[in-house]
């Protein structure tokens, strides 16, 4: 525990305001409250690997339950105690990780999918970040130490492509637009406003991080095969509406 002093009342001793940090690793401890949120939607299979991977000292996991058919809530309380559940009332990726992030109470957010394709063992670099000074921590697969294994050739030609027109128009220098494994700093929210609600949500937040002249810090990541279920993203229809977020907000930029 530190401790930092408040600015004394005329006439009064300073008081010695405590500070709780938590503790990292043996080398490492931030202040700083974490919170992971988790779209899922019938992930019970997948979340064992899941929170298997979270680290201990996080503050809160908010689980956003997309009208499940399966225990997906059930067993994400059984894995995870105090886990908050958060019962989505619209559809889609967008909506789930916007009611997420309204239920976090958390200083620093952190944006995990529920398939078991993210390592949570690699949001200690996304916090780091952070910390050390972004406004919001980007997990790339193509920056250097990243890597996927659930990526087909159309989706990384289509990926690479979106990628390429975010930069020009935006001036972002992104090697990697869409992809799940974000972090970011609770008051980032007040400034990029979420409006949409598909696997888009992603760019849209990207595009507009970028516009707000955050800080943005791309951080490598591995994505692994999703372990059990079938991926709601069409390689297609989620790329045209990535498309028109882009188009939309260029548009937006003109005027």
């Amino acid at each position: 525990m530190s401790s930092f002093l408040r600015p004394a009342v005329t006439g009064q001793a300073p008081t010695v305001m405590p500070i709780h940090f938590t503790e990292v690793s043996a080398h490492l401890a931030i202040a700083p409250l974490v919170s992971v949120v988790i779209p899922a939607m019938n992930e019970a299979a997948n979340l064992p690997h899941v929170f298997a991977t979270l680290p201990s000292w996080i503050h809160e996991v908010v689980l956003v339950d997309g009208h499940s058919t399966d225990d997906t809530v059930k067993v994400a309380r059984e894995l995870w105690p105090k886990v908050r559940v958060v019962e989505q009332t619209g559809r889609g990726k967008g909506d789930a990780l916007i009611s997420g992030f309204a239920a976090c109470t958390g200083e620093i957010i952190v944006m995990v999918d529920a398939d078991g394709s993210a390592d949570g063992n690699e949001i200690v670099s996304y916090v780091s970040a952070l910390v050390a000074g972004a406004d919001f921590a980007k997990g790339s697969r193509f920056a250097n130490g990243g890597g996927t294994d659930d990526m087909t050739p159309i989706r990384k030609l289509g990926n690479r492509m979106l990628c390429a027109t975010v930069n020009a128009k935006f001036g972002a220098r992104y090697t990697d637009l869409c992809y799940g494994y974000n972090a970011f700093w609770r008051h980032c929210l007040d400034k990029i406003t979420l409006d949409c609600t598909g696997f888009e949500v992603e760019t849209l937040m990207n595009i507009r991080v970028v516009k707000a002249g955050l800080r943005v810090q791309e951080i490598p990541s591995h994505e692994y095969v999703r372990i059990h279920g079938v991926s709601n993203l069409r390689a297609v229809r989620d790329g045209l509406r990535v498309l028109r977020v882009i188009l939309g907000e260029r548009r937006k930029e003109k005027r």
